[in-house]
């Protein structure tokens, strides 16, 4: 296992060289929680922004919400190449497992390539330099290893949608498969989503350790700040 997350990890994803053109709407409210959209791909990057509501998510902070009904929680026994259950792998793979190589979650017709990142000498996490593929922070946990593992992608690009556009179409339950370099399966469900200002990020909550294996997806959302060329806001997954 590699070592756990510093506090000040990942507090401000992203904040200069994802999503630099603003092709995207997003959510334009801040400290709110995200409603679901429909789960179509309009393929443009306008247009297509979330509800907003107010009201008190899982973890019982205000402004963040479950998104969508309850569809399960928890590990769902799904098998791996190998023939196990997640539950049997993520009990056997907990302790040292392998690195993620492609990120599978079908709710949203999604498969992409995962890349490591390094976090720079803040301590941020380095965005991905292409925004068709997804990044996993190598500082921390594998997914599937006991901590948080975190897995960020842009939202968009010049020239439209990019790889996590649809991220916040994401609702409780569904599942989310990485699958590992040794031709391990690992799935997580979701729990709930929520988005907070780059500059407010509540550490603890997203980043703390952890003991279970947990995933936290990210990428930009909210207000785009021409200023700096980036997004105000961080939408996170978090996945169990």
């Amino acid at each position: 296992m590699r070592a756990l997350l510093a506090t000040a990890t990942c507090t401000v994803l992203m904040a200069t060289s994802a999503c630099a053109t603003g092709t995207g709407t997003g959510t334009t409210a801040t400290g709110t929680a995200i409603k679901t959209a429909t789960k179509t791909d309009t393929g443009t990057a306008a247009g297509t922004a979330t509800g907003i509501t107010e009201v008190t998510g899982a973890a019982g902070i205000t402004g963040t919400a479950a998104i969508g009904e309850a569809r399960g929680g928890g590990a769902v026994p799904v098998a791996d190449r190998a023939g196990r259950t997640t539950t049997e792998a993520l009990s056997s793979a907990s302790a040292d497992a392998a690195a993620p190589v492609r990120l599978r979650i079908p709710a949203i017709k999604l498969s992409t390539r995962v890349i490591p990142l390094r976090l720079d000498k803040k301590g941020k996490l380095i965005a991905p330099t292409k925004f068709d593929r997804v990044g996993w922070n190598q500082s921390g946990p594998e997914p599937g290893e006991k901590g948080v593992a975190v897995i960020a992608g842009h939202v968009d690009s010049k020239t439209g949608p990019a790889v996590f556009y649809r991220l916040r179409q994401l609702s409780k339950g569904d599942r989310i498969h990485v699958d590992r370099a040794d031709g391990s399966t690992v799935t997580f469900v979701v729990g709930r989503l929520a988005r907070y200002p780059k500059s407010n990020i509540p550490n603890k909550v997203v980043y703390g350790q952890s003991k279970s294996p947990e995933l936290r997806l990210i990428t930009c959302g909210g207000t785009f700040d021409r200023a700096r060329s980036s997004y105000r806001d961080n939408v996170i997954v978090f996945a169990s």
